[in-house]
């Protein structure tokens, strides 16, 4: 959830190869190693194995990122041993994803290319135009080192960062996507389309308040970017190919302080899923899915204002009490692009803890009196 951004962000553009170690600059050269500090990040290791590649150097050189040179990164754990696992593991080793709207690494979108990564894919990942240079040189200077570490303790790599841009006032005004076609020209085909962006400028208004600008601006960067992304990646996208986007629970309950349209667009995110899963997986056979993730302490969310709050309502709330990690959602994804799923399609799957069965708000004192199991 945000005003600039709900759950994330929005980008399209390309550059020379960014590793998530540290590295050493030399004038305009970076060195890259994926050396790392071993580290346990245990859901997805239980379900996915791969181990550490070799070190490895690239040079790239900086360049302007208005300018449309290429700025490359490369983005994936390889497999070195061979050794099945027990059960059903995720496995998505050969997959290409590209996730439109990753422009930290405290958001759901980063998290979702993280626990792809673990389970093998290549990352390919679409920033937000304004935050393409911030994000950029966060991934060079070493910044997001600690939450590259993948749970075999080997890095995540972005193969490749592109910026893209999903904020217009109206339908109508939104270009032919041309990242897809530089993806195309780059890497020939993708697996897995991830849709990460949310925006709406009016956000802390009421509903009753929100300007026209304002509510098809949310809606067009919101809900549209995704039928447009969609639209143009679906060409090059393998057959059994999966399409994921992020909705809100806002969408179908009233939430309050969530407004300039922002509802309204979660709304037609999840009505389009639907339409598009028909339309997709008859024409590619491809799946298309949202995920409706609960709230998350991620700095596009803290625009809004009162993230805080929602996390409290729904630890009180929620059947299960524990605060939503941006991990759960990402493995959440990570099943859902998986062949585990391969007959989901044109669902609303909720990451929320169980707080969209709720109908009351158990922590009212209304309910005191009632015998209610309380996580102490």
């Amino acid at each position: 959830m945000s005003s600039t951004a709900t759950h994330v962000m929005h980008t399209a553009m390309v550059k020379p190869q960014i590793n998530c170690s540290r590295r050493t600059f030399m004038q305009s050269t970076v060195n890259f190693s994926t050396k790392c500090k071993a580290t346990a990040w245990k859901r997805l290791a239980s379900s996915s194995h791969i181990s550490a590649r070799p070190s490895f150097f690239q040079s790239l050189t900086t360049s302007n990122a208005k300018s449309s040179e290429k700025v490359v990164s490369r983005a994936m754990s390889v497999a070195v041993e061979s050794n099945t696992l027990p059960g059903l593991p995720i496995d998505l080793r050969g997959k290409r994803a590209f996730i439109a709207g990753v422009a930290d690494d405290n958001g759901y979108g980063w998290a979702i290319a993280k626990s792809l990564a673990a389970a093998g894919a290549e990352i390919l990942v679409g920033t937000w135009v304004p935050a393409l240079n911030i994000f950029e040189s966060s991934l060079r200077r070493g910044k997001f080192y600690e939450s590259c570490v993948l749970p075999d303790g080997s890095l995540m790599e972005i193969t490749k960062v592109y910026p893209l841009d999903a904020v217009f006032d109206n339908p109508e005004d939104v270009p032919e996507d041309e990242v897809a076609e530089s993806v195309k020209k780059d890497f020939g085909s993708i697996d897995i389309l991830v849709h990460s962006l949310a925006n709406g400028p009016e956000v802390s208004k009421p509903l009753l308040e929100t300007s026209r600008n304002g509510y098809l601006a949310a809606l067009s960067a919101s809900s549209y970017s995704f039928i447009s992304l969609l639209k143009h990646f679906a060409p090059i996208m393998n057959p059994g190919g999966a399409s994921i986007s992020l909705t809100y629970i806002a969408s179908e309950k009233i939430i309050p302080g969530y407004g300039g349209g922002m509802s309204s667009a979660k709304s037609a995110l999840e009505s389009d899923t639907r339409v598009l899963a028909f339309e997709a997986g008859r024409k590619h056979k491809i799946r298309v899915n949202t995920i409706s993730a609960g709230p998350l302490r991620s700095r596009a969310a803290k625009a809004i204002g009162f993230i805080d709050m929602m996390i409290d309502y729904s630890s009180a709330n929620a059947p299960l009490q524990k605060e939503l990690s941006a991990e759960e959602v990402g493995n959440a994804a990570a099943f859902l692009a998986s062949p585990l799923a391969s007959a989901i399609t044109g669902a609303v799957v909720y990451v929320d803890n169980g707080l969209n069965a709720m109908g009351v708000g158990v922590d009212s004192p209304i309910f005191e009196n009632l015998d209610i199991p309380k996580d102490n």
